[in-house]
């Protein structure tokens, strides 16, 4: 598949001085930008292996491309909680490792 960095920035709503930008290295993709750069290319290109709860919620934040405060809407507790877990300050109450647990996020 051969597509032009006019046609890629038309796919990804983005500049095509952005997608030059992306080949080089020079510039990272937003986290909206990652779900849909997974869809196309049919696999992780970033992909990082989680070691701990933190780095599993900030991996399914980037993969959704979910901000901290999406997530934390989403699983109904405060920014600061889910800040507080990512860092390893906090652990999650049993219920909230239910609700982390249906959202899969592990």
């Amino acid at each position: 598949m051969r597509l032009s960095k006019v046609q890629l920035s038309l796919f990804f709503n983005v500049s095509d001085l952005t997608i030059y930008l992306w080949e080089r290295n020079k510039v990272e993709p937003s986290p909206a930008q990652i779900p849909r750069i997974i869809e196309f290319l049919g696999r992780d290109p970033f992909e990082r292996t989680p070691e701990n709860l933190g780095d599993k919620i900030r991996e399914y934040r980037r993969v959704h491309g979910l901000t901290k405060t999406k997530l934390a809407e989403q699983l109904g507790i405060d920014v600061a909680t889910l800040v507080g877990l990512e860092n390893g300050k906090h652990k999650p109450t049993e219920r909230l490792l239910a609700k982390i647990q249906a959202a899969r996020l592990f």
